[in-house]
């Protein structure tokens, strides 16, 4: 797999050495002194990994990995941080703003070449990503008025889940690892609708209780088809994810969700994360059975289920990072793409 690799350090002999060490390891280099700079090559290129000093005059590393995790890029650009900093606070830090990767200044030539390897590794998996997403997409396919929900959730999701990895409370718990498989495992919440009948999924009007009921089991069932997947594979973290997003993003903080009424931390954290993000694509956008609603009253029916629907802490960071779900939703427009399961007709 050849990269292009964007590297960026205010030092002219480090920009040197790491265009040298790139090419030899057989990627394609792009050098910059500057971090706004790279931030514009990045939003002009196509990139797949970026070499990033922490300390820059102007925008510093940290900074510049922060914006990186802010954007959409088409893919996950991994992210190797130079830094004379080792404590454990700065790298707790770094991974924050969306590091995966830490060298310590000054590097040797075998080191740096083992870390673009490692990242290479990683970036490697898009294609299990990429296959993961089609699966999510075939399952939504049998809605045509879904538009680009999966996009925008998989964008809410993470933006929420890096914003509370600021959080004390959240730091052991949230970290690059964490932020990239909720990234990639959140499109699958609703894939046990492949279960659910069409005269069901695809009615214009209000469900009524009994089929209500109906579409309330596609929790079980997209926790049904990733079961085995986990059992198989236990050790792999972005299943076992999968499984919990599919069974209950539909669970209330409060305990009156479904489909097993479980109450705050009893609920797992990244299904806390996608209800929000679910509800926020539902209410904001159009269906043939009800309009749009605004982001502002979006916000606030959002900011009054806090600690009824949705996680206190989950909906703070939402409060904060607001803007952020604003900016997605315009970028990810689709005509007509809301998939709420009904919820509104039955409040």
């Amino acid at each position: 797999m050849k990269m292009k690799i964007l590297a960026v350090d205010d030092d002219e002999i480090t920009r040197d050495i790491l265009e040298y060490l790139i090419q030899k390891s057989g990627h394609e280099p792009t050098i910059c002194s500057r971090g706004d700079d790279a931030l514009q090559l990045l939003i002009d290129g196509d990139f797949h990994m970026v070499i990033l000093d922490w300390e820059m005059p102007g925008m510093d590393g940290l900074e510049l990995c922060r914006r990186i995790r802010q954007m959409n890029f088409g893919r996950y650009l991994y992210t190797i941080m130079l830094t004379s900093r080792s404590s454990s606070n700065e790298i707790v830090e770094g991974l924050s703003a969306g590091a995966d990767d830490f060298v310590t200044k000054p590097f040797n030539s075998a080191e740096m070449n083992q870390r673009i390897r490692a990242g290479e590794r990683i970036l490697s998996l898009e294609t299990r990503d990429t296959l993961i997403f089609t699966l999510a997409k075939l399952a939504e396919s049998r809605d045509p008025d879904t538009g680009q929900h999966l996009e925008r959730v998989q964008q809410y999701s993470r933006a929420i889940a890096m914003k509370l990895s600021q959080h004390p409370k959240y730091r052991s718990q949230i970290d690059s690892g964490f932020i990239r498989n909720i990234f990639l495992t959140s499109p699958l919440h609703d894939i046990g609708k492949v279960g659910v009948s069409d005269s069901i999924l695809l009615k214009p009007g209000r469900l009524t209780p009994e089929e209500f009921e109906i579409m309330k089991t596609h929790t079980l069932i997209g926790a049904d088809t990733l079961k085995d997947a986990v059992l198989r594979n236990p050790e792999v973290g972005y299943l076992k994810m999968a499984y919990e997003i599919a069974l209950s993003h539909h669970e209330r903080f409060d305990g009156t969700g479904y489909p097993h009424g479980l109450k705050g931390e009893e609920i797992p954290f990244s299904a806390r994360i996608v209800a929000l993000a679910d509800v926020y694509d539902a209410l904001t956008t159009k269906r043939v059975y009800k309009d749009a609603f605004s982001h502002e009253k979006t916000y606030e029916i959002i900011v009054e289920s806090n600690g009824s629907h949705f996680d206190p802490d989950v909906v703070q960071a939402f409060v904060e990072i607001q803007e952020q779900f604003m900016m997605i939703a315009e970028k990810f427009q689709g005509d007509l793409a809301l998939d709420f399961d009904r919820m509104l007709a039955h409040h």
